[in-house]
């Protein structure tokens, strides 16, 4: 018998899960989206964290209304090289968190490129959230928030700060884009 834990994360795994919902974290190269995905499934931030080369994935199993969902979360490389390789991963994928660095203009700037290449690549349903991290460097901030905001409402993405070095939003942001694909 499963056992829930804060978040709606399942002790254990005994039971049969319900779904499997596949996300993609994108963004450019150096935005957090390795660390804001071990924030997610371990619980941790790992100093000691390498560029991503190609596309890694990492899974976690929660609950979702009574549902035990097993999310799927594949990492993609942010350098241009990887580019070709990566935009196959998006085939299948139900959500994307796209992550630009708050404290990098050109790495919002470059959030339109990316979502064009999201929307190329993938399903027209997918769930996407917009993600603006490192907020815990709000003095070094250069994109303000309601830049993000005008950008995410007018291409109709959900919309959240998060900080994987504190942890802050983390599960909630990705907790809300399961919640939406399911």
């Amino acid at each position: 018998m499963n056992r829930e834990m804060n978040g709606g994360e399942l002790e254990n795994h005994e039971e049969k899960r319900d779904y499997v919902f596949k996300a993609v974290v994108i963004g450019d190269s150096a935005v957090g989206k390795t660390h804001l995905l071990s924030w997610f499934t371990k619980n941790k931030f790992c100093f000691d964290s390498k560029s991503t080369i190609g596309v890694e994935f990492q899974t976690r199993t929660v609950t979702i209304e009574g549902k035990v969902v097993t999310a799927q979360i594949w990492d993609t490389a942010g350098q241009e090289r990887y580019r070709a390789v990566t935009s196959a991963y998006y085939r299948g994928a139900m959500g994307a968190m796209l992550l630009y660095d708050i404290t990098k203009r050109p790495t919002f700037d470059h959030v339109a490129r990316w979502l064009e290449e999201l929307r190329a690549h993938a399903d027209n349903s997918i769930v996407i959230t917009l993600i603006g991290n490192k907020a815990d460097l709000v003095d070094q901030r250069v994109v303000p928030t309601e830049d993000a905001v005008e950008f995410a409402e007018n291409q109709g993405l959900f919309f959240s700060e998060t900080s994987a070095l504190s942890g802050d939003n983390v599960d909630r942001a990705f907790f809300r884009l399961l919640e939406e694909i399911y």
